[in-house]
């Protein structure tokens, strides 16, 4: 494997920080990290992995940590058919979804943003197998993405009632997220490194 960034991200809604690395593999990607926050007051911390082929469609995800005093652990495959396991059970409600997103983390906004590669004014919905912490279950999220610039996307998830302006930078990570996360320190593989 070999390192394309490192990132840590801080969380702005509450008390919390998530490192995150990505690394290229000889058929895909992978992204790893733990994010370490508090969630109505209580720490909680997860360590997590996202496998991905070559064109950034996810292949698994793990998760493993704790939640306040309960354990938490996820093992989740795509596989390959539109159907989505978590611990071994069939999630019906991620039926379709391409990406996995990790409710915890920005991280896994990389993929959608990697895999459409939106030309400047292209927009696509990008529905995800989202993980829901703290409870242990696959969803269908649904939202969008609008590309306005080289670095900013018009980002909607009405779920959460939210639709904000996203900045990434030139590797794919979220480097301003309004009002959930900023970035505090990037580092890529050409020595670059950023500290707002």
């Amino acid at each position: 494997m070999a390192t394309v960034a490192s990132i840590l991200w801080r969380r702005l809604d509450q008390e919390g920080h998530d490192a995150c690395h990505l690394t290229s593999t000889p058929d895909g990607w992978r992204l790893w990290g733990v994010a370490a926050f508090l969630l109505d007051g209580k720490p909680s911390a997860l360590r997590y992995s996202v496998e991905c082929d070559a064109g950034w469609r996810t292949r698994s995800a793990s998760v493993d940590g704790w939640i306040a005093q309960s354990d938490y652990s996820a093992e989740i495959v795509a596989t390959g058919d539109g159907r989505w396991l978590l611990n071994g059970e069939e999630q019906a409600s991620a039926f379709g979804c391409v990406d996995v997103d990790l409710g915890f983390t920005p991280a896994t906004n990389m993929l959608p943003l990697r895999r459409f590669a939106l030309e400047v004014g292209a927009a696509t919905p990008a529905p995800a197998a989202y993980l829901t912490v703290p409870e242990l279950r696959l969803t269908r999220l649904t939202q969008t993405y609008r590309r306005l610039g080289e670095v900013r996307y018009h980002y909607e998830s009405p779920a959460f009632s939210y639709a904000e302006v996203l900045e990434v930078d030139d590797v794919g990570f979220v480097t301003s997220y309004p009002d959930l996360w900023q970035v505090t320190s990037l580092l890529t593989s050409t020595g670059h490194a950023d500290s707002p």
